[in-house]
C-alpha cells in the first residue's frame, strides 16, 4: 500500500507517440493548462536526478510561461494533507492515507503557482470529481483542456477521459506528464489516443498556445 519508488525512465519523443484519431489543435483562446498532482509528496517517490522529471518539470514550466504569455488560465490540482476516511473514501484501501503532513502538500518550488493562477483541491483520480474544474471552464468559456503532471495512467488519464464525457477537448502533453513506468506512461499515451484526446509533446502544444494570444481573460 503507498506510493512505489520509481526508477528512472525515458519519456516519450516525438516518434514514439500514437497516431490521433482526432486532429484537435490547441487554441489560447479556448484552453486552460492544468497541472495535476506536482507536489512534493508525489514528486518525492522520483529518482532526483534524470529522466522522466528532468524532461517533464521543463517541460511543464515552459507550457505555463506560454500558457500566462497569451492569456490562457493555469489551473493547479493537489491534494491536501491530513484527510480523513471518509474524504479518502475508497482511495484509502488503495493507496493509504495520501499526504501525509502540510509540507508536502506543497507545489514543487520549480513549478510554484504564480499571481493569478488557480489552486483547485483535488479529491479522486479525475480532476473534475468533486471540484469546481468544470464550472471554471464553464465560466471562462473554455472548452479545451491541456493536461499535465502526475500520474499519467490515474489521475491524467482520468481527467482526460472525464473531459471527454463533458464535452472538453483534452489533450495529454506525453512528455509533461510521468508515471510509475515507461509501459505505463505509455499505456496511458495509447488509450487516450484512441478514446478521449489529442497526444502531443510539449513543444508542439506551446507553439499551438502561442498562435494568437489572447487578452482580458480573468482567472480566478
Amino acid at each position: 500500500m503507498g506510493l512505489p519508488t520509481i526508477a528512472p525512465y525515458p519519456v516519450p519523443r516525438q516518434d514514439d507517440l500514437p497516431p490521433n484519431r482526432v486532429d484537435w489543435r490547441a487554441d489560447p483562446a479556448r484552453a486552460v493548462l492544468l497541472v495535476h498532482d506536482m507536489e512534493r509528496h508525489f514528486v518525492g517517490a522520483y529518482a532526483p536526478e534524470g529522466e522522466p522529471l528532468s524532461e517533464v518539470v521543463p517541460n511543464i514550466r515552459a507550457l505555463g510561461a506560454q500558457a500566462r504569455q497569451a492569456g490562457v488560465p493555469v489551473v493547479y490540482c493537489a491534494q491536501p494533507s491530513g484527510q480523513s476516511p471518509q474524504q479518502r473514501g475508497l482511495q484509502l484501501e488503495w493507496w493509504g492515507p495520501g499526504v501525509a503532513d502540510a509540507a508536502q502538500e506543497a507545489i514543487i518550488e520549480e513549478l510554484a503557482p504564480e499571481p493569478g493562477d488557480v489552486r483547485m483541491t483535488k479529491w479522486r483520480y479525475s480532476a473534475f470529481q468533486r471540484t469546481e474544474l468544470r464550472s471554471m471552464l464553464h465560466e471562462w468559456g473554455r472548452d479545451q483542456l491541456v493536461i499535465t503532471g502526475i500520474y499519467a495512467h490515474i489521475g491524467c488519464l482520468m481527467t482526460a477521459a472525464e473531459a471527454f464525457q463533458q464535452e472538453v477537448q483534452a489533450f495529454l502533453v506525453a512528455d509533461a506528464v510521468a508515471d510509475f513506468s515507461a509501459e505505463e506512461h505509455a499505456m496511458a499515451l495509447r488509450y487516450a489516443a484512441k478514446r478521449c484526446a489529442v497526444v502531443e509533446s510539449a513543444e508542439r502544444l506551446v507553439k499551438d498556445l502561442a498562435g494568437s494570444a489572447v487578452t482580458g481573460v480573468e482567472n480566478r
